[in-house]
């Protein structure tokens, strides 16, 4: 029997890609979810297709978790209705492609409110509760840009390099305890990623594209484990270990020569 039946789960950017994968992989291991995007539409489809497929409760919650005030209101809004989380999956972010200089403010501002601090706050919030009743589960996800300076994806490589030690420090702070925080940094990922970040796919993120159920699988069970982060898919796993073996200069300029496409808009 799963360690996580009967348990809660809370998926966030739940309305597509990894996000709809972390939900169906949670259920199928009995979980029962609380799904948060800013998709209704979306949302309530995922739901429908979880209920009817694995028959766990499934409750959808519509919101922007980019604004400052929403990890309180979300947390508060699941306490009123005597819920409690589990496992928290803090899957919802975005990255933004492109010279630094030419991305809008007020987008690369979003992202970076929502990849770091929306983040932060909903693992501080969260990961309380689970200490309390010393038990529980956190997933945040990074990305293989977080081992690397990333050039055309400067600040959301950085926000990504902040989710993984941030991780993997949390990791450690409750190593005594039955509560455990783990990082996947995916590379590329068959998701709306690209067509949001707006990029065209390279021929080197067309080789090493993984598919998102694949990506969830292996970090789902690195989580069970409470491995600190694990890089799914060899040639993601070996592209992470060599830069740690070149100078800096060396590896910004690899990722920059393998990122280099034109945008889509």
């Amino acid at each position: 029997m799963s360690i996580l039946k009967g348990t809660t789960a809370l998926v966030t950017g739940a309305s597509s890609g990894l996000g709809v994968d972390f939900a169906k992989n949670l259920a199928s291991r009995g979980c029962n979810l609380i799904l948060v995007a800013r998709r209704e539409e979306l949302l309530k489809s995922v739901q429908q297709e979880i209920t009817t497929q694995y028959g766990v409760e499934v409750d959808v919650i519509t919101l922007d978790l980019s604004t400052q005030d929403a990890p309180q209101q979300l947390y508060d809004q699941i306490k009123e209705v005597g819920k409690q989380v589990d496992v928290l999956v803090n899957n919802a972010g975005f990255g933004l492609y492109g010279e630094f200089i030419n991305i809008d403010w007020e987008r690369e501002r979003n992202m970076l409110e929502l990849d770091i601090l929306t983040l932060v706050h909903m693992t501080k919030l969260f990961t309380k509760d689970m200490i309390a009743r010393n038990f529980g589960f956190v997933l945040q996800v990074a990305s293989i840009g977080a081992y690397q300076p990333s050039p055309l994806y400067a600040s959301y490589s950085a926000a990504k390099s902040f989710v993984l030690n941030f991780g993997e420090a949390l990791n450690y702070e409750l190593r005594n305890t039955n509560v455990k925080v783990s990082v996947i940094s995916p590379g590329i990922t068959a998701t709306e990623f690209l067509k949001v970040s707006g990029q065209r796919p390279t021929l080197y993120q067309r080789m090493a594209m993984m598919q998102s159920p694949e990506v969830v699988q292996i970090a789902v069970e690195a989580m069970l484990k409470g491995k600190p982060s694990i890089v799914p898919g060899l040639m993601n796993a070996i592209t992470a270990w060599a830069n740690r073996l070149m100078p800096r200069r060396m590896s910004a300029a690899v990722s920059h020569r393998l990122m280099q496409s034109e945008a889509t808009h």
